[in-house]
């Protein structure tokens, strides 16, 4: 077993904010997943969502959301976990596969190059377009305290 991975939170979020229609696809040009065992799940429940005012104030609960999550080993012995929003089990499940195959050194590279590499590439354009289109909303304010 391999000791968790400090890119292991930042993989999860990648595919936890991706939908399973982008995944499957990249999945079936990418290595066979190991077989599994569920741990837990998938369950579909609840969890309280925190803010802070101005990103750094006082945390405040905003509200609930749905969210499903899995747990699995697979037959490597790597146990995976999968938190999505929503009510997709089957999404929760796929991630929490991939993130046991993740983990194993043997399989990680070409699971990143085949599923997370495009996640990230398609997340980036998708962002970048987001910003191209606020800014084109940008409001500059003329202010006498901004002549100089």
């Amino acid at each position: 077993m391999n000791a968790p991975s400090p890119a292991r939170p930042a993989w999860l979020g990648l595919l936890a904010r991706a939908p399973r229609g982008a995944i499957e696809p990249l999945l079936a040009e990418a290595p066979a997943l190991p077989g599994f065992i569920r741990l837990r799940g998938p369950e579909i429940g609840m969890s309280m969502v925190r803010g802070r005012a101005g990103g750094g104030g006082a945390a405040f609960n905003l509200g609930e959301m749905t969210i499903a999550r899995c747990s699995i080993r697979d037959e490597d012995g790597f146990v995976g976990h999968g938190y999505v929003a929503g009510r997709d089990g089957a999404l929760a499940e796929l991630i929490a596969r991939l993130d046991a195959a993740l983990q194993n050194a043997a399989r990680h590279a070409s699971l990143h190059a085949a599923v997370l590499a495009p996640l990230a590439a398609a997340e980036a354009t998708r962002r970048a377009a987001d910003e191209a289109r606020a800014a084109g909303t940008e409001v500059r304010f003329f202010t006498l305290a901004t002549m100089r």
